[in-house]
């Protein structure tokens, strides 16, 4: 599969419809729910979301943030960085590439990237190079964040 696209998703019912598919679907979809039905929301609005169609189908979704480095409280210096979470690809899509070219997406903005594994996924980030984060156990939120750092970023230590 070497046609893989990543695109940003529409925020729109057709969207937040497919969402009901993945298993970590949950509060942030809920309220954009609500934002469209309170709203008139466009189907060009920004969206934290990415994913990937097979088809009409989406068969992989992660959602992508950047941190400010102002807002950061896990590196040290602190510095911009992106936080990668909702990842995941539907069972009849796996093993296609679809979850690395997600994960792939978000390292060519040359960012670092804070991820929050779901359980027994802590292989597949491994292999995308991502590494268990030293922190600061009285900063712990129950979190355990993995880190990838791109070439020529250098992380002293995540938190201080």
């Amino acid at each position: 599969m070497d046609n893989i696209k990543v695109e940003r998703l529409l925020i729109n019912y057709k969207t937040l419809e497919m969402f009901k598919r993945f298993r970590e679907y949950g509060h942030q979809e809920l309220s954009m729910m609500e934002e469209l039905q309170n709203n008139i929301v466009e189907n060009n609005s920004e969206s934290p979301f990415y994913g990937i169609y097979y088809g009409n189908n989406l068969a992989a979704r992660m959602s992508l943030y950047e941190v400010k480095k102002e807002y950061d409280h896990y590196f040290d210096p602190p510095q911009d960085y992106l936080t990668l979470w909702k990842l995941e690809v539907l069972p009849d899509y796996r093993g296609n590439g679809y979850g690395r070219a997600l994960v792939d997406f978000a390292k060519s903005f040359q960012l670092p990237i804070k991820t929050n594994p779901l359980v027994n996924s802590h292989g597949f980030w491994k292999k995308m190079g991502f590494q268990k984060a030293q922190y600061d156990m009285q900063r712990d939120l129950g979190e355990n964040p993995l880190i990838w750092m791109p070439e020529g970023v250098r992380e002293k230590e995540i938190s201080k």
